[in-house]
């Protein structure tokens, strides 16, 4: 071989080794991932710097090459004319390319050294590639003895700028695992200190509970002491006869219904066509709907005159009836049940007031607040109740998110090192 080209000696494959098993807190982590990367920087660096001077005299090789081409006739005055105008062509192109872009390649000293490497050799295999890959036939018909040559030069080249190429990535790889692995720790510590606070804020709220079921018992008790009192006994009793008297209101209401339906037509008509003033309208509104609001002695004289206008309606034909004798007698018998009708209301309002303020008079005073309170007191439970809960349901899922994290660093550490480390949160 001419210019000293020889096969790459085979590198050794390293012993396996046995992985060793290490315990280490991970407050440790962050340290030992520095030093890896230290250490992988370190050898990575050197790896590529050994490819680089590997490679370094070849191209010293393919500029010598270029220049025996370049001297190098290749007996084009044995061939076509028009042939050697492309073979000269063709050889002319190889050599402006090696003569161009086959240059040094830049020394190493750190990482950014080494990508301006990687893109130098990048560009020079592309360049010289590209050139040789359009001469082929030039190359291997009219330059024989160097196209071998060439060939084998190359291919040593591109090897070593895979084997480049690989090392950067798997640093980057290396970078990027050393990342994860920090935020990952990060993600822990961030995780460990919002289990503290929510375990203390547990307690915060079970001291809350304990202190609040204290206050519920205290006034339940008071609770329970009123209703046992005699006095509540009078009242509830009285109470459930006051309910059962507002019964009658039904009965009454009923029988004044079924009378004022009766009329219930015309006093419908009536609302529509008359131009009363305002309280007669509230009035006749009411006869409509619900006369049992309206029927007081005060109103009485209003509905008269209410009920006469409908009467004259009626026998002036401006109201159409079916039959207007029975609706006038349906009319008065109306008029001449008012009295009832006012005295059973106001009887039943009288009773029922009465009632009512024996009720209240019987009502413990401080009943209503104790229960108030009670329940007030009750619900606050209730919620303190659930806010621990929910507090636990986060704790549990921080205490199962953090062995699976503990987990991840585990297995990327063991991308970096040969050593098997088991991390220990506490």
């Amino acid at each position: 071989m001419v210019f000293g080209w020889g096969k790459r000696k085979q590198e050794k494959k390293p012993v396996e080794e046995i992985p060793q098993n290490k315990e280490i807190h991970l407050s440790d982590v962050p340290k030992i991932v520095s030093d890896l990367g230290i250490l992988r920087e370190t050898q990575t660096l050197a790896e590529i710097n050994n490819l680089r001077n590997n490679t370094e005299p070849l191209i010293g090789d393919l500029t010598k090459i270029g220049n025996l081409l370049e001297k190098d006739n290749l007996s084009i005055d044995d061939i076509d004319k028009h042939l050697a105008i492309i073979v000269v062509r063709g050889k002319k192109q190889v050599i402006d390319v090696i003569k161009k872009d086959v240059v040094s390649l830049p020394k190493i000293s750190s990482f950014d050294d080494a990508k301006k490497l990687n893109s130098a050799l990048n560009n020079l295999l592309k360049k010289v590639g590209d050139v040789l890959g359009r001469q082929t036939r030039v190359i291997h018909i009219f330059a024989k003895k160097y196209a071998s040559q060439l060939k084998e030069n190359l291919e040593v080249m591109n090897s070593n700028h895979a084997e480049i190429r690989k090392l950067l990535k798997n640093f980057d790889s290396t970078q990027s695992l050393s990342k994860e692995i920090l935020d990952s720790i990060k993600q822990i510590h961030s995780l460990t200190s919002s289990r503290q606070e929510k375990s203390q804020k547990i307690t915060e709220t079970d001291d809350h509970l304990s202190s609040l079921d204290a206050k519920i018992s205290s006034i339940q008790s008071s609770v329970d002491e009123i209703k046992s009192s005699e006095s509540y006994s009078k009242y509830t009793s009285l109470k459930q006869t006051l309910d059962e008297f507002a019964n009658q209101k039904s009965k009454i209401k009923n029988q004044i219904n079924t009378q004022f339906t009766k009329i219930s037509r015309p006093l419908g008509r009536y609302e529509y066509a008359s131009s009363l003033d305002k309280d007669q309208k509230n009035i006749l509104s009411s006869l409509v709907s619900e006369p049992f609001d309206v029927l007081t002695s005060e109103n009485k004289d209003s509905i008269i005159v209410i009920l006469e206008n409908v009467r004259k309606g009626i026998t002036s034909g401006s109201i159409s009836v079916k039959d207007v004798s029975k609706t006038s007698v349906q009319i008065t018998e109306t008029e001449e049940s008012l009295d009832v009708f006012v005295k059973q209301i106001s009887d039943y309002h009288q009773k029922y007031q009465e009632l009512q303020n024996d009720v209240d008079s019987l009502m413990p005073s401080d009943l209503i607040s104790l229960e108030s309170d009670l329940a007030k007191n009750l619900s606050l439970n209730d919620e303190l109740k659930m806010k621990s809960e929910n507090f636990q349901g986060e704790i549990d899922e921080i205490d199962s998110i953090i062995p699976q994290l503990v987990s991840e660093i585990e297995l990327k550490l063991r991308e970096f090192s040969n050593t098997r480390y088991s991390v220990l949160v506490s």
